[in-house]
């Protein structure tokens, strides 16, 4: 139970609005933007799944994920504009 705690204290620092690629323990990716962090859950909107084989696909909706599922996040370098 406390490990759960830490990790989600850790993942509340995760900037909103931000672009990341979120790895699962799964093999399976998601990449999108990070709009909120509700409890246990990240929630993703303008996601892609990239499955361990290499495919990828658009996800309908938004794209909720436990973060007891999340292996490791990367953040996205922002385009210059």
């Amino acid at each position: 139970m406390f490990k759960r705690r830490a990790r989600a204290r850790a993942y509340r620092r995760l900037v909103v609005l931000e672009r990341v690629i979120v790895n699962l323990k799964t093999g399976t990716a998601i990449e999108g933007v990070v709009v909120q962090q509700t409890g246990p859950l990240l929630v993703i909107r303008h996601a892609i799944v990239h499955q361990a084989g290499g495919e990828h696909a658009p996800a309908d909706g938004t794209v909720l994920v436990e973060i007891g599922d999340v292996d490791f996040v990367q953040t996205m370098p922002r385009e210059a504009s």
